[in-house]
């Protein structure tokens, strides 16, 4: 079965359970062929190990707290903050508490990208 993605000019909520969204607790809300938004839930101790996507990207902290690493250094996020990386940059998202992210990447052309399947 096919993710379902909202459409443009369709509302996401966030705040949505699982169950009303009908997808994993994380999942990838929307996806045009320039921009994917994702929606991860990391819980406390959990880590992403590094990795890097094609484009630029946002990683936005909805609830809890995160730490980003590059190799240029850490960021911490809590709610309401949210921070920029460039393309190809390697990185790291620790969560430190039980955290929502709402991860904003855009898409190259022909970019298969996280959550492609």
């Amino acid at each position: 079965m096919a993710l379902r993605h909202a459409s443009p000019l369709e509302a996401i909520d966030l705040h949505a359970s699982d169950e009303q969204r009908g997808t994993h607790a994380s999942s990838s809300l929307l996806r045009t062929d320039g921009l994917q938004l994702m929606q991860l839930v990391l819980p406390a101790g959990h880590e992403l190990p590094q990795h890097h996507v094609p484009g630029e990207l946002t990683i936005q902290c909805l609830t809890g707290e995160a730490v980003v690493t590059t190799p240029h250094g850490a960021c911490g996020l809590r709610p309401g903050q949210l921070v920029a990386l460039l393309g190809q940059e390697p990185h790291a998202v620790r969560a430190l508490a039980d955290t929502t992210l709402l991860v904003t990447l855009v898409r190259k052309p022909g970019d298969a990208g996280p959550g492609a399947a």
